[in-house]
């Protein structure tokens, strides 16, 4: 006991400050290993394919042809990091909308004829996700509504927002793949 009185006075505080590290991070080790600690793989509730509805607002597209096809792939940017090539599962677009007044107090939802060219998209694309208690994760990013993303195709390059998060159907008869999963995507989607 003599012998490690001496051995701890010789001990500078920095040293004993490294000791005390090295120990936590031995702790922490070992309770990891005894599963009495959870890691980010123990979070995880399942892995399926999610689909990720883009919103892109006022695209001004001057051919006859929509630069979106279903069946398409597209090179998708989540957050500003390049991620990967995801399929188009379904494409929407509509030329750009005002709203008129009528006599009756009543509104009118019409073409907007100043902006001849200028289409909403919503754009589906498939990609496989973990999903979490936070929600889908794709690509190491949490995937949320509100989320800046780019789509780029051959000839295109357009900036939108994640509007929507579901679960991908079956090909067989287009049932939901896990009802728990899905249970579990839409509370955490829900908007209060």
């Amino acid at each position: 006991m003599e012998k490690f009185l001496k051995l701890f006075k010789k001990l500078r505080p920095l040293d004993i400050i490294i000791i005390v590290i090295i120990l936590a991070a031995m702790l922490v080790g070992v309770l990891t290993f005894f599963g009495k600690r959870a890691t980010s793989s123990a979070q995880i509730e399942a892995s399926t394919k999610v689909d990720i509805e883009v919103y892109f607002r006022n695209v001004v597209v001057t051919s006859n042809n929509s630069p979106f096809e279903t069946g398409d792939e597209t090179f998708i940017t989540i957050r500003n990091v390049p991620y990967t090539k995801l399929k188009i599962v379904n494409v929407n677009y509509d030329r750009k909308k005002v709203i008129l007044p009528t006599v009756n107090n009543n509104y009118q939802v019409v073409d907007d004829l100043t902006s001849p060219f200028s289409y909403d998209f919503l754009v589906t694309v498939e990609d496989d996700a973990k999903i979490t208690k936070d929600g889908a994760v794709v690509g190491g990013n949490k995937i949320k509504i509100g989320l800046p993303v780019t789509l780029e195709g051959v000839d295109y390059r357009l900036n939108g927002v994640v509007s929507n998060i579901s679960l991908s159907k079956k090909a067989d008869g287009g049932t939901s793949i896990n009802e728990e999963i899905e249970k579990q995507v839409n509370k955490n989607q829900d908007v209060h």
